[in-house]
């Protein structure tokens, strides 16, 4: 559709609050096209969404929303404006994350948006830097428990769902491949602080490609997961590339078995084009275009 015929659609978002009873709908994380190879600007990563039956562009920021309006899209997930390192493990900046947290899930909430995404946060007290000491991973892990207790009170009030993203720290071959200084790398471990935080409002990032990483076994932990997945990001591995025959993971299986847990919400495709960049994503939502 172009944006001639994307602006007659009615104006506002659509809401990423009510599932589509009928399919898994399907997301592109924009940053993936807007800074590595493609460098397309939103216009073209809202056009491309278009084109290939994706209903949401996600992980923009507010002032960036209006656009996504113009071709009548959701945002399946806003961003909380910390980066992953920055997160709820961490005391010396707590303040700014929760404070940059809540203003996220209450922009969030204004705008009919149902998720924002979370972060445990860097191992390093001040991130990035190994020499200013390292968190305690029980410490930190005490710490989220502790500060999520509190925003899931603020997510609760606003009907948004915070989700925690767990990350992969093994691939170091690129800055956004993986995070070798992540705390949240060990699946079971954010899982069960989610557990102990005990909202509903409180969930997991699932994504696919970093789990297969860390820990593969995808349908099973996905069965066990159940209602404690709050939304979902794929790529293909190694190398977080196309969801295509040149990389490991089964995608259609594994998106069945969301399917099949009861999952209802957005597929958000995270990754990075090394070839064509919409015959990638078209290929990528064909293989995720699980109904029931």
């Amino acid at each position: 559709m172009t944006l001639t015929a994307a602006a007659g659609l009615t104006p506002g978002l659509l809401s990423a609050n009510t599932p589509d009873p009928g399919s898994l709908r399907q997301s592109i994380v924009a940053w993936c096209w807007r800074s590595f190879g493609t460098k397309w600007s939103l216009e073209q990563v809202c056009q491309a969404a278009r084109d290939s039956g994706c209903q949401s562009v996600e992980l923009v920021t507010p002032d960036e929303w209006p656009t996504l309006k113009k071709y009548g899209l959701a945002c399946a997930i806003a961003t909380n404006n910390t980066g992953w390192a920055k997160g709820f493990n961490n005391p010396a900046i707590i303040d700014e994350v929760r404070s940059l947290t809540t203003k996220a899930i209450e922009d969030a909430a204004k705008e009919g948006i149902g998720s924002v995404i979370g972060f445990v946060g860097s191992k390093y007290i001040k991130p990035g830097d190994p020499k200013s000491g390292v968190i305690a991973r029980d410490e930190g892990y005490k710490h989220c428990v502790k500060t999520l207790k509190e925003m899931a009170k603020v997510a609760e009030k606003h009907k948004v769902t915070l989700c925690i993203e767990h990350l992969n720290s093994r691939d170091d071959s690129h800055p956004m491949k993986g995070h070798p200084e992540y705390m949240g790398d060990n699946l079971d471990e954010v899982v069960n602080l989610i557990k102990e935080v005990g909202s509903p409002r409180i969930k997991i990032l699932f994504d696919i490609y970093h789990v297969q990483i860390m820990h593969g076994d995808l349908i099973r932990r996905i069965k066990q997961l159940g209602d404690l997945i709050g939304h979902v990001h794929t790529a293909g591995n190694p190398g977080r590339c196309e969801l295509d025959p040149n990389q490991e993971i089964q995608y259609k299986p594994v998106i069945q078995a969301l399917w099949n847990s009861g999952y209802r919400g957005f597929i958000g495709h995270e990754f990075l084009p090394t070839r064509d960049a919409m015959g990638g994503l078209i290929q990528a939502v064909t293989t995720c275009a699980i109904s029931g």
